[in-house]
């Protein structure tokens, strides 16, 4: 897979590339992220990329010159599955988006920022425009690097278990249940039987009622997506 990620600041993305399981994808070479300053491709002496809106709104606005030439270049270069927005009016990303995504070969993942993008942008190149929350961020670096995350993880290869990416939270629109280690009574606390009987099929009976139980009472709306 390569991500290749739009950005007017993109130091940001040092430590999500240098660090945990995003750099083992590259290093194995499974995945590429390429972060590319939007400010290169503009055509302003000052290398200004923002103006303020029409309409005399507070704030101001990425244009839409460098953003479009820089989708055009890339675009010329290989066919993108999706050329994704973060924005906080985007759908909310979720355990499925994740998995739909992870099936991708080439993703662009444009980060906005001040009060957004040109909205001939959206209307002319992007195909995905992802949320992360009900929350407005300063810009949409952080929210590209949760979706990175996301979906990079999931490509096979990259997590040494990929059972243990498959039983995580939301994945059955359920949360994941209780889990423990060694060892197994700290402080007169223990850990349930079951987990210690080596009754698979018992476990996996405890697992789905402690998943269940726990999704019913902190997330009931997930039961009511199934």
């Amino acid at each position: 897979m390569r991500i290749d990620i739009l950005t007017i600041f993109p130091d940001l993305f040092n430590g999500v590339i240098q660090n945990s399981i995003v750099k083992r994808a590259i290093d194995k070479q499974i995945v590429e992220i390429f972060v590319h300053n939007i400010r290169d491709y503009t055509k302003n002496k000052h290398l200004k990329v923002d103006d303020s809106p029409f309409g005399g709104t507070a704030g101001m606005v990425l244009q839409i010159q460098p953003i479009a030439d820089l989708i055009e270049k890339l675009k010329t270069e290989r066919t993108y599955n999706h050329i994704i927005y973060t924005t906080p009016d985007g759908k909310t990303l979720n355990q499925a988006k994740a998995n739909m995504l992870s099936l991708s070969e080439n993703l662009i993942i444009l980060c906005g920022h001040y009060k957004g993008i040109d909205q001939r942008i959206r209307d002319h190149y992007i195909t995905m425009e992802i949320s992360i929350g009900d929350y407005v961020l300063t810009g949409g670096e952080l929210a590209a690097a949760v979706i990175t995350d996301s979906v990079v993880r999931l490509i096979p290869g990259v997590i040494s278990d990929i059972e243990s990416a498959l039983s995580d939270s939301f994945q059955d629109n359920l949360l994941a249940p209780p889990i423990y280690t060694r060892p197994a009574e700290y402080n007169g606390w223990k850990v349930p039987d079951v987990l210690l009987s080596g009754n698979h099929k018992e476990i996996e009976k405890w697992e789905m009622e402690q998943s269940l139980e726990k999704t019913k009472k902190l997330r009931p709306d997930l039961l009511n997506d199934k």
